[in-house]
């Protein structure tokens, strides 16, 4: 691997405008061809082989009527009105969605007789002649515009309902672009120059554009997750910017080493780049495995993010040595502060800090596991659930108009239940079908059953029910579950509420295969990178324990309201039932990066001088003020994401956000170092069997050069880590 990523980015630095004009050339082209071809974002919520999945087929297939999206035309009279007063402007509203393409059918509030015991909010119900997944957006905005003009007459108009919550965009806070300026900051800071902080950057934003723009591809054949494209572009920024920055801290290490140019970072590429192709790979199998949860939306969220990690590597690989080529030393422009030479590895706080560990390493493993079980404690009560409209941002119309839903008739109203019947099968027939209606409504979860209606072939019959409680409540769940039990064989139950809950069944019962499959790959990847057993095992059982971490604390905010306020939660809220799978599946991969950049430097150190105890030091010298400038990077980036309106991505920032910082401070540097103290030289250990037959892959290179004179390799700059100077990580020779 060494090789290919030092051939390639030689190739790369000997043609730089070529490598750069390539670049340009293939981003505009994936810009237009998805602006031209793309397709649009949409959440495909089917469980495969659910309850409710059988339901919708079955509707599709013989009432097809009954199989399309639904929303709800919501209005509401000025507060001491009652809605009857704008029945004429209502009407007209109506009459407009009955205009608008797809709309199948549209019953007004008052010919339907949907308006609330009070007299005050009225809806009128809207179904489309195509699923509410196969809805543009477009068309939903033709409806909001279509009640429009019922605003002039004083009324509230929203709209809501399923379909327009599946197909909600996802909301931004523009605190993205405040996260890019503080990894800006943090990178001139390392660096002490701001040319060599822009490139990361740079990199970074080319990646996440490029990958973006191969997300909204595609969204035109297969259906993406409206969330896909904001973790993909958080995963991918901050990625982005760590890969760039990994590979051009060690082409300026090597620079300040003595190296020539073309050396310095024909050298950067085969040994960092190698450690950045197998940091990616990992993120790209981790968030990749995702599929194996056999749910579209998952798969979409997986698929894109492993694209956007993709262009990530692949500009590193070229587009960097590109650049670093072209600029020469002169990426040290716009230098802040008096240039100080380099020290040895041995006056860095790194060095000795990690001496410290080794010296004790049995107490710092200890104290950083308690602190990791401490963390993750909440995690043990995690109560998942799928967000409803009741949980997004007061600034959306679905959301609102299920405030105005629950206001005038009750919580269930938004959660409705389709109980369809199948009259070929035995069990229910067309005689006993309103016998099984009663036996429903006597459900005290059940606050009603509308009428039955009969398919044109007379073989399917939908009885409408609404709960008592919210989609999101647990008790929904409850009563869908014992209204499943009371229900004969040809009878399955569906509607949004039951699909999402089929969907966290489903999640809870594929997560330990996800698990197993990740940590196997992962495993096997670090054995063939590492050669050993000890060393992947260790980083399987440390990602865990940083997972743990991250999981306890948006349990902790969430679920237990800790420091709400401060996110701006309005209550507490169930953890969202995709989240723990998509965590793993992310957090894995991200962790295995510090993990590369890491021991790949103390296994260089260990090839050279063989004592475990100075390698792991030199290593940590190395690589210490690095993974904690790319953790604070990353912090920047995730952390921005918890401004975000949307509690799903809320919920997202802030355990990505503590999973980095957790794992590039007290796993990183505390409870590595002290585990492979206490393993000695069984950290490299291999069976002999192995030795043979593993191909050698290594993510490692030779040590760093020697300075002339030194008699000791090269000191990195995050030898400045010890506070002496906060500003240049990697010095030039003066």
């Amino acid at each position: 691997m060494n090789r290919f990523t030092r051939r390639v980015g030689d190739a790369s630095a000997r043609r730089p405008w070529v490598t750069i004009a390539s670049w340009a050339v293939a981003l505009l082209c994936l810009l237009s061809l998805a602006a031209t071809a793309g397709g649009t974002f949409a959440d495909d919520l089917v469980a495969p082989g659910s309850q409710s999945q059988e339901a919708m087929e079955l509707l599709e297939e013989r009432f097809p009527e009954e199989s399309g999206g639904t929303a709800m035309a919501v209005f509401a009279a000025p507060e001491g009105q009652r809605l009857d007063r704008h029945r004429p402007a209502v009407d007209a509203a109506v009459a407009r969605i009955a205009g608008v393409a797809h709309v199948a059918s549209v019953a007004g509030p008052f010919t339907a007789g949907t308006v609330s015991p009070d007299g005050r909010v009225g809806f009128a119900a809207i179904t489309f002649d195509v699923a509410a997944t196969d809805l543009d957006p477009g068309q939903l905005r033709a409806v909001t515009d279509a009640i429009g003009p019922v605003r002039g007459d004083g009324v509230v108009a929203e709209l809501g309902g399923d379909a327009v919550f599946i197909n909600a965009e996802t909301e931004t806070s523009g605190a993205e672009a405040a996260g890019l300026l503080v990894a800006l900051v943090v990178l001139v800071v390392a660096f002490g120059t701001v040319v060599a902080a822009l490139v990361p950057i740079a990199l970074a934003l080319v990646a996440v554009a490029a990958g973006l723009g191969a997300v909204t591809l595609l969204a035109g054949v297969l259906e993406v997750s409206p969330v896909a494209p904001t973790i993909g572009a958080m995963i991918g920024l901050g990625v982005g910017v760590d890969y760039a920055l990994f590979i051009t801290v060690r082409y300026r290490e090597n620079r300040a080493a003595g190296q020539d140019n073309a050396t310095a970072l024909s050298d950067a590429m085969g040994s960092s780049g190698a450690a950045v192709v197998f940091a990616g790979g990992t993120v790209v199998v981790t968030t990749g495995a995702l599929a194996l949860t056999g749910l579209g939306f998952l798969t979409s969220i997986g698929v894109s993010t492993a694209l956007v990690v993709l262009l990530a590597v692949g500009s590193a690989l070229t587009l960097l040595p590109a650049l670093l080529s072209l600029l020469g030393d002169r990426v040290d422009r716009g230098r802040l502060g008096r240039r100080r030479p380099a020290k040895r590895a041995e006056d860095t706080a790194w060095w000795r800090f990690a001496h410290r560990v080794s010296s004790r390493p049995l107490r710092h493993l200890a104290v950083g596991a308690a602190v990791l079980c401490a963390l993750g404690a909440p995690a043990l009560g995690m109560q998942t659930g799928f967000p409803d409209a009741g949980d997004d941002s007061p600034r959306t119309t679905h959301r609102r108009a299920y405030d105005l839903l629950t206001e005038g008739f009750g919580p269930g109203i938004n959660a409705p239940l389709v109980i369809v019947a199948d009259l070929r099968a035995p069990g229910v027939d067309a005689r006993t079908v309103p016998a099984l209606a009663q036996r429903i409504a006597a459900d005290p979860g059940i606050a009603s059953v509308g009428a039955p209606r009969t398919s044109p072939g007379g073989d399917t019959v939908v009885l409408p029910a609404l709960p008592t409680t919210a989609p999101a409540d647990a008790a929904t769940s409850a009563t869908l579950a014992r209204v499943r039990a009371l229900v004969p064989g040809n009878v399955a139950v569906s509607g949004l509420t039951a699909m999402t809950d089929d969907l966290t069944e489903q999640l809870a019962d594929t997560l330990p295969v996800l698990v197993a499959a990740v940590v196997g790959a992962s495993f096997l990847l670090l054995m063939l990178v590492f050669r050993s057993v000890v060393i992947p095992l260790k980083a399987a059982v440390m990602n865990l324990l940083s997972i743990g971490g991250a999981y306890g604390v948006v349990v902790a905010v969430f679920q237990w309201g800790w420091l709400g306020s401060l996110l701006h939660l309005e209550g507490t809220l169930r953890i969202a039932s995709p989240l723990p799978t998509v965590f793993f599946a992310v957090l894995f991969g991200l962790s295995m990066d510090y993990e590369v950049f890491l021991l790949s430097r103390i296994r260089e150190e260990y090839d050279a001088s063989g004592n475990n105890a100075e390698s792991v030091a030199r290593g940590m010298a190395a690589t210490g003020r690095v993974i904690t400038s790319a953790a604070l990077i990353m912090t920047a980036v995730f952390g921005s994401f918890v401004a975000s309106p949307s509690p799903l991505v809320k919920m997202m920032g802030l355990g990505l956000t503590t999973a980095v910082v957790l794992d590039a401070t007290i796993v990183r540097m505390v409870v590595v170092p002290a585990v492979m103290a206490l393993m000695g030289r069984a950290n490299w250990w291999l069976p002999r069997l192995l030795e043979r037959r593993l191909p050698r892959v290594g993510a490692h290179g030779a040590p760093a050069p020697e300075r002339p004179g030194s008699g000791t390799p090269a000191a990195t700059p995050a030898d400045g880590a010890d506070g002496a100077d906060g500003a240049d990580l990697h010095r030039l020779p003066g």
